[in-house]
């Protein structure tokens, strides 16, 4: 068994660069570009709405915290499953793999993949909703090219996932910049009074708070690649801190740049607020947010399928899968 183990481990071929993308690759997807709104119409006021994106990325990492130490002591592929495992039993763990593999996992590959083709097909569709079936085969398109990628090699797959970062950084670097030109010129109205009119209820809160951590999900996506990651007791604490600082701090400036360009009821009226924002600033170029946003989505849904295998990886070297899913 011991050999069959041996035999079955994977190879350290993913270093800091690659954690930190692998971590805020997945976490900035569609989510920046969908949710202010709904963190905004929700809180009631844009004060707030900064307030609890700030208080996501402390939860987030703080959680991730947790998760660092659980990988430096159970340096095992698989995440909370393997974590389970080892702590509270094989049952439990067959019911959460189970459970992931059937619904959870499936549901968000589905969702991120039809937010990806929703902003590939938007720009050939100004008019009218672009055709249901043309969105479904779009992301289908993207399902199964990206898990072909993530089938044929490691390497290339880590690639993708850090060229895929490296533009959404850059997205909404534009974002930032736009923004910060705009104070500059003296568009601070928006920001009078900012916390006038903010709902403080319990049932207000949980709602703004749960759409925030929507956008922060895949933090813990590290953790199902531990024994991929070249020397784990270093790289993934500093992968966590560095990855979630990054992606909190560019969540926080690019709502700003959301409010300082549009007025919160326009905020909250948008449907997809980085295009509106682009529309409002660069004016015949803003069809460059509806890219900028497919390509986030496709970085994030790169990211769920390379740590999604290794979750089927490890639970079927366990016995809790087929064993073809450790081909």
């Amino acid at each position: 068994m011991d050999d069959k183990t041996q035999k079955l481990s994977l190879k350290r071929e993913v270093g800091l660069v690659g954690a930190v993308s692998l971590i805020g690759g997945t976490m900035i997807g569609s989510g920046i570009f969908m949710s202010p709104q709904t963190v905004l119409h929700t809180i009631g006021s844009p004060g707030a709405s900064l307030v609890v994106w700030a208080c996501c990325g402390l939860l987030v990492i703080m959680a991730s915290f947790c998760y660092a130490e659980l990988g430096t002591v159970i340096r095992e592929s698989g995440g909370e499953y393997i974590y389970i495992l080892r702590t509270s039993g094989p049952v439990v763990a067959f019911m959460l793999i189970f459970s992931s593999v059937l619904f959870v996992r499936p549901a968000g590959v589905a969702g991120i993949a039809l937010s990806f083709a929703q902003y590939v097909v938007a720009p050939f569709y100004s008019d009218c909703p672009p055709p249901v079936l043309l969105v479904k085969c779009v992301a289908a398109a993207a399902i199964i090219t990206l898990s072909t990628v993530n089938c044929l090699n490691v390497r290339f797959s880590m690639s993708v996932q850090v060229f895929f970062m490296v533009a959404k950084v850059l997205a909404l670097a534009v974002i930032i910049i736009g923004g910060v030109v705009m104070l500059i010129r003296g568009h601070t109205e928006n920001f009078e009074d900012s916390f006038e009119n903010t709902n403080v209820g319990i049932n207000p809160i949980g709602i703004a708070f749960y759409q925030g951590l929507w956008s922060y999900d895949g933090w813990n996506n590290l953790n199902y690649v531990t024994e991929e990651l070249k020397r784990p007791e270093v790289n993934l604490p500093r992968a966590v801190v560095i990855a979630i600082s990054l992606v909190t701090g560019l969540y926080l400036l690019v709502n700003v740049s959301y409010l300082t360009v549009m007025t919160p009821k326009e905020l909250m009226s948008s449907s997809a607020v980085a295009v509106t924002w682009g529309n409002k600033v660069l004016g015949s170029w803003g069809w460059i947010m509806s890219v900028a946003a497919a390509l986030s989505a496709f970085g994030s849904l790169n990211g769920t399928f390379f740590s999604g295998g290794r979750v089927c990886f490890v639970a079927a070297r366990e016995g809790h899968m087929v064993s073809i899913f450790m081909l």
